[in-house]
């Protein structure tokens, strides 16, 4: 489903956050990004969202190289693709229910068609009563819910998250990570991006580590599993 072939990514003053980077991950895979701060996992989740282009290399997903893909058509791509940040990003005007329904809205889909997807999306996430409230009125933990519906309201093939659990304490982070299994447990695509390695660990899924650009290892870490 992704693919990276000798990915590299520069940026000014040739600053390199990416070198080389190769790894492939199967349809209905379930991975972990990490590394030290500054190792290019954001760079590479980027790549993948085309929210940036490789200097280097081949980025793919499903098949279709992304150098392929024009201005026009990342809108339809990217509906393939959900991401997750560490900051929910809420638009503080809009309720819960607008807020999941704001990539249709984008995408063109009928108005109509909205109250389906968006409370199947918020019931996945466990917030099927809290549609009609305001994001500032809910708990880190719930925004950070709301952001993961608005995710999937698309029905994405691939989910990328970027340290989705950096602000919450350790129980709601290992919620977090719990939701992002049921997804890959129903066939998505799941790549996440995490500096948590007691957490990770636990969930026993692939671990692909960076350092400094570099993919250096790629594998469950079972010595760091207790």
């Amino acid at each position: 489903m992704i693919e990276l072939k000798h990915v590299t990514k520069s940026y000014e003053q040739n600053r390199i956050a990416l070198s080389q980077a190769s790894l492939t991950l199967a349809q209905g895979e379930m991975a972990f990004l990490t590394g030290h701060s500054g190792a290019g996992k954001s760079t590479l989740l980027k790549l993948i969202a085309l929210l940036e282009r490789p200097t280097q290399g081949k980025v793919m997903i499903g098949g279709v190289d992304l150098a392929d893909v024009g201005k026009a058509d990342i809108p339809y791509v990217r509906r393939r693709i959900g991401v997750i940040f560490q900051n929910p990003y809420l638009l503080p005007d809009r309720n819960v229910f607008d807020n999941v329904a704001l990539p249709l809205q984008i995408a063109g889909w009928p108005s109509g068609s909205w109250l389906k997807r968006v409370r199947a999306a918020l019931e996945k996430v466990g917030l099927a009563n809290k549609e009609a409230v305001l994001p500032q009125t809910l708990s880190g933990g719930e925004q950070q819910r709301v952001s993961i519906a608005r995710a999937i309201v698309n029905k994405p093939a691939v989910l990328l998250a970027d340290e989705p659990t950096g602000n919450l304490d350790p129980d709601l982070s290992e919620e977090i990570m719990h939701l992002f299994q049921d997804f890959h447990q129903v066939g998505v695509t799941v790549l996440v991006a995490s500096h948590d390695l007691r957490l990770i660990a636990k969930m026993k899924h692939r671990i692909i580590t960076l350092k400094e650009g570099k993919v250096v290892n790629d594998g469950l870490d079972k010595h760091s599993i207790t």
